[in-house]
């Protein structure tokens, strides 16, 4: 049996509880200073009110002022908090940590430096921490399909771990892996984070499709926007082994779990997708996520990342201005608010260059 910290007691940060407590782990929930009434709940009556589901005895629920009381002996350490989080766990993590502790972190994002380098997440995780115990901390993160509220029901659910040392990532999917929560493990760490960071943008952009339909009053007809959809899926699919490879990742990254799994997954609904779709349907984004209630949009927040990096990627002459079309506009949509005017013919390498294999 482990002794588990999880940061966060949101949906997936919880979620998480249920295979570790399967598993007959001490399992310790932090709630951060966002997460109060959670756990008051939790404590009064047991049920994650954003699952809707009691969690197991096992998972005993702290407020954010416990966390190093919930620290005692822990050997792992989630990180369940969402990208914009992520530093503010480093801090409250720096000083609790030990070294040859594992932290594995839940967040899907990037960040990027003033020369357009992606960073991944647990990168910036890690940064708060002393030099001398981050070097000794194993990192790791969970990207594939995983829907918060499928895992706290003990779906089938298909999950990588992925980091670097490769004998932590075996420990960490012994401590998780269970009969319905299956954890592959990938050691290309920046491949696999990209991958999961992507995805949320383009299944923003799938979204768009079903606001299209009614922009133009035709949500109630019979014929729908699937090859919208389609197209859109196969161009992100491109892109994503673009950008697999701009950073050095593996070939086979994007096509698996971290890649078009996760994506599928992620553009079948969720707050990316309903802010996709009042986009497509005429309203600029910051209006769109008003109508919303400014909920977190992890897919918007990395466009903006990730379409400011091509910008000066493209200054420098590490991709040309053809490359990562979708991208592109998707930046203009979100970050610049500009109408939406989707460039299909600049998709697969252009619609009038012969593209290998087609013909």
């Amino acid at each position: 049996m482990s002794t588990i910290v999880i940061l966060g007691s949101g949906v997936m940060g919880s979620a998480l509880a249920m295979p570790l407590a399967d598993n007959g782990h001490d399992v310790r929930l932090v709630g951060t200073h966002l997460d109060r009434e959670i756990i008051d709940t939790i404590r009064s009556t047991g049920v994650h009110p954003g699952l809707g589901r009691e969690l197991p005895a096992a998972v005993r629920p702290y407020q954010l002022e416990e966390l190093e009381a919930a620290f005692a002996d822990a050997e792992i350490v989630v990180s369940g908090v969402n990208s914009f989080g992520v530093r503010w766990a480093g801090e409250h993590l720096a000083p609790l940590l030990q070294p040859d502790q594992l932290v594995i972190a839940i967040a899907k994002g990037v960040s990027a430096d003033d020369q357009g380098n992606l960073r991944i997440l647990p990168r910036v995780l890690a940064e708060p921490v002393s030099s001398e115990v981050r070097e000794r901390v194993r990192w790791a993160a969970i990207v594939g399909p995983s829907i918060a509220g499928e895992v706290a029901a003990r779906r089938e659910s298909c999950v990588v771990f992925c980091g670097e040392d490769r004998a932590a990532l075996d420990r960490l999917a012994e401590t998780f892996r269970t009969g319905w929560y299956h954890v592959w493990t990938s050691t290309d760490f920046v491949g696999a984070e990209v991958c999961a960071a992507a995805k949320n943008c383009y299944a923003l952009a799938v979204g768009l499709a079903e606001g299209e339909l009614e922009r133009r009053r035709e949500a109630q007809s019979t014929d729908r926007a699937h090859n919208y959809e389609a197209a859109l899926f196969a161009q992100a699919t491109a892109e994503m082994r673009a950008w697999a490879a701009l950073v050095g990742a593996r070939e086979e990254t994007p096509m698996w779990l971290p890649g078009v799994g996760d994506m599928y997954v992620t553009s079948t609904g969720g707050r990316n997708v309903r802010v996709g779709r009042l986009v497509g349907a005429g309203l600029g984004f910051s209006a769109a996520a008003a109508r919303l209630g400014n909920p977190t949009l992890e897919g918007a927040a990395a466009i903006k990342v990730f379409g400011g990096a091509l910008v000066k990627l493209t200054e420098r002459g590490v991709v040309t201005a053809d490359d990562f079309p979708l991208m592109r506009h998707l930046h203009e949509v979100i970050a610049l608010e500009r109408p939406l005017n989707m460039p299909w013919s600049s998709f697969f390498g252009g619609e009038r260059t012969a593209v290998r294999g087609a013909g």
